[in-house]
């Protein structure tokens, strides 16, 4: 890789965030009406729940692509995909239309139809829809109650004689426990294929998630820390890995109309790759933010009897693309949706990430009997516990404390 990507890609990393008491939501006098209920909302303005907006260094560089003619994959990919590369400590990165199809891309070459796949019952559908698409049959995993992460030792007990691949999620921004996930893989003989599409830059003791496994795939989607509209990429360490990918990426083509092998058209855009180049220059720095805010959120969350910040994988840095606490229905009067409607009314808005496990989605009917979603208790119990809330490196001071004070409010209300 040319000196000076690795030059630029040096100021990616995000340094080590210590996590240092925030100071407690501001009072919210006892009895308060919810803005439900007609009181007065805590905040009458929204608080932003993303921050998505271009800045005008990426409207230049992609209109600087605009004006040069060169529309389809060319330096800038490349560029994105060296840089990207040596930020997330991979030897291959390649770029590709969105992260569904980076899926898609790292697992034709890795998996066989018939193979069993340990997959996250918690989790978004692309991680096994695509394992499904690919011939596969998806073999749904527990998850972690404190981190949301896949539970690898449900993974060891779920494991089959077919069974030929891990397919995890760095859920959330969070990284999975990669050393339970590589150690459980080695002993059966297993492939690990990383979902990281929520963690860019994330890190494990003190690596690159790029490092770890057969493979890694990251989508740039609107609202991903590092967002180009549409977009993805996959990384991996094996040069023959690597080339079978970037052939399957473009029409098997080695050579102008000479195609070695069947592929697909995959690729991204140059202008999609000018928008990631402009926004990775920042991203170092908006990821300590989310991380600051996120330390923010734990204080005022555990101040709160019944709310429960996320916990981190040991070893880990998450990187937050969401902020997803929980609720213990047994410590209020109301259920997870009346409260985040209550939070909605006071100005915070949320969102449910997600509204049930992948146990229980009608396209997955077929691999997931009463059986199986009864296997995944832990999913189950989040789908009415979990809640999302404004997580992005443009939140102020102001935000996170009219956020305390709606928690607080909106908890105390529901008191049981």
């Amino acid at each position: 890789m040319a000196k000076t990507a690795k030059a630029a890609s040096q100021t990616l990393k995000p340094s080590k965030v210590v996590v240092v008491k925030a100071p407690p939501p501001g009072p919210t006098r006892p009895g308060a009406k919810l803005a439900i209920a007609g009181g007065t909302p805590v905040s009458a303005t929204p608080v932003p729940f993303r921050s998505t907006a271009l800045s005008q260094a990426d409207i230049d560089a992609a209109v600087a692509v605009l004006k040069s003619g060169m529309l389809r994959a060319a330096k800038k990919c490349e560029e994105l995909e060296a840089r990207f590369g040596e930020a997330s400590g991979a030897r291959h990165a390649m770029t590709c239309a969105n992260g569904t199809v980076a899926l898609q891309l790292a697992y034709e070459p890795l998996l066989k139809p018939g193979d069993d796949v340990l997959v996250p019952a918690w989790s978004f559908i692309a991680t096994v829809s695509m394992v499904v698409a690919r011939g596969c049959r998806p073999i749904f995993v527990d998850a972690l109650p404190g981190t949301y992460q896949m539970d690898m030792a449900d993974a060891a007990r779920k494991l089959t004689r077919s069974t030929t691949t891990i397919a995890a999620t760095h859920l959330y921004g969070c990284p999975v426990d990669i050393n339970a996930a590589q150690k459980l893989a080695a002993k059966h003989g297993l492939k690990v294929i990383y979902d990281a599409a929520q963690a860019h830059l994330a890190t494990y003791r003190g690596k690159g998630l790029g490092a770890f496994g057969d493979a890694v795939t990251y989508s740039f989607y609107a609202t991903k820390n590092l967002a180009t509209g549409e977009g993805g990429l996959i990384s991996c360490n094996d040069d023959a890995l690597a080339r079978k990918i970037r052939l399957l990426r473009s029409h098997g083509e080695t050579d102008k109309y000479l195609h070695e092998s069947v592929g697909y058209n995959y690729r991204m855009n140059d202008i999609t790759g000018a928008i990631g180049c402009s926004r990775l220059a920042r991203l170092a720095e908006q990821t300590r933010q989310r991380q600051k805010n996120a330390a923010r959120y734990d204080a005022i969350l555990r101040a709160i009897d019944g709310l429960t910040p996320p916990a981190t994988t040991d070893g880990a840095e998450a990187v937050y693309h969401l902020y997803v606490a929980q609720m213990d229905p047994r410590r209020f009067t109301c259920t997870r949706d009346e409260f985040v409607n209550a939070l909605k009314a006071e100005g915070v808005p949320t969102a449910v990430h997600y509204p049930c496990p992948l146990t229980r989605q009608p396209a997955f009917a077929s691999f997931a009997d009463a059986k199986v979603q009864k296997s995944v208790p832990v999913a189950e119990s989040l789908c009415q516990r979990v809640f999302a809330l404004p997580m992005h490196h443009d939140l102020t001071d102001d935000h996170l404390r009219l956020i305390g004070e709606a928690l607080t409010k909106v908890a105390a209300a529901y008191r049981a």
